[in-house]
């Protein structure tokens, strides 16, 4: 792995389907997405689910607004979710494994990273908003 490539991992306890359904659902991704102190409202959302299409949000928080664009290059439901965002390069993948117990790994790589993007602040920010996911899973989980 070089430099400017990162691969998160995380375990949650959820159906593959659920959290697939969680991360490809504007209603769903309205729910969790971006770093704590931000959110992101639903109608800031795109989401074209097929190679090619767009894949927008607006994250807002006290400090201002972010908004990520890109094009997903992938789109293989519901084991591998690929994008890449023009205006930094970053290409992002994500796959999402079953672990056969009603358990689902999901690992995030990224490639082509920019240094600020690679920093021990911008990585735990990341790291937020999967504890985020992980705690929408749980609410969802807890309601079925």
């Amino acid at each position: 792995m070089s430099e400017d490539e990162l691969t998160y991992r995380r375990i949650f306890r959820a159906p593959r389907d659920l959290v697939w359904r969680c991360l490809t659902e504007p209603a769903e991704l309205a729910q969790f997405w971006g770093p704590r102190g931000m959110t992101t409202p639903l109608d800031g959302i795109v989401l074209e689910l097929h190679p090619g299409g767009r894949f927008e949000t607006l994250m807002v928080g006290e400090h201002g607004s972010y908004r990520m664009v890109a094009t997903f290059t992938e789109v293989v439901p519901p084991e591998r979710l690929a994008w890449i965002e023009p205006a930094s390069g970053v290409h992002t993948t994500g796959t999402l494994t079953d672990l056969g117990d009603g358990g689902t790994e999901i690992v995030i790589h990224q490639r082509h990273v920019p240094e600020p993007m690679r920093s021990p602040e911008a990585r735990a920010g990341f790291l937020t908003s999967l504890d985020k996911l992980e705690e929408h899973l749980a609410r969802s989980t807890e309601s079925t």
